[in-house]
């Protein structure tokens, strides 16, 4: 059996301020340092044989986190990285999403069908992170490992696995800053999802409530 946590970095300036992260390298926040305190002792006494990390401050920082200062390797990963925006990268969420028609309309209902101009296609996406996570667990074979990575590509192998088709990435939730999931692989490397967006080790505090896309820009909460 090899088991493969999936964990999404600590909130970073970007989720603070409402941009687009993607692959902008922000750093973390005084509540992403807060968070990380409480994933370091919810790791403490998890064996890990190798953390991946996106190679990003944030990712980095979490998968720091999770080794709790232990002699455990952390190798930088870019098929974990998050998806790309491209012309909407490190941009606010509310005034560039207003700048391309039916750009937010998409990010909300449709986001299988998300391609940013210059950026990756949430397609290509959806298959990059499930092609690194199968390459990992194959080189992993009766181990356990981390990956620090990032919500939307989380929520894109989430989708796959729970799901099955990308057209239900709507309706699959988005993880909390520092929530844990669990991917169990058997001998054939059949993956089991064991649970998803566990961020139980958090305070309430420390898990900010923040709605749609669409309701950040005026619309009606959803």
């Amino acid at each position: 059996m090899t088991e493969i946590y999936i964990v999404r970095h600590c909130e970073a300036q970007g989720n603070l301020k409402r941009l687009f992260q993607g692959v902008s390298d922000f750093d973390i926040t005084e509540t992403g340092a807060k968070q990380l305190e409480y994933l370091k002792k919810r790791f403490e006494n998890i064996h890990l044989d190798k953390i991946y990390a996106s190679p990003l401050i944030r990712t980095r920082k979490t998968a720091l986190a999770v080794a709790g200062g232990r002699d455990i390797e952390i190798k930088d990963e870019p098929g974990i990285i998050e998806l790309n925006g491209g012309a909407v990268e490190g941009k606010p969420f509310k005034e560039t999403f207003n700048s391309i028609p039916g750009l937010a309309e998409t990010w909300d209902n449709h986001p299988e069908d998300f391609a940013p101009p210059q950026g990756e296609k949430m397609r290509d996406a959806y298959e990059r992170i499930w092609n690194t996570v199968k390459r990992i667990a194959a080189e992993n074979s009766g181990k356990t490992v981390a990956l620090a990575t990032h919500g939307g590509i989380t929520r894109c192998l989430m989708c796959r696995l729970l799901n099955g088709d990308i057209t239900k990435l709507a309706s699959t939730p988005w993880s909390e800053n520092t929530a844990v999931s669990l991917i169990r692989f058997d001998g054939d490397l059949k993956p089991a999802v064991v649970f998803y967006n566990d961020a139980s080790h958090l305070p309430k505090e420390l898990i900010p409530q923040r709605s749609r896309l669409s309701s950040f820009m005026g619309g009606e909460k959803k």
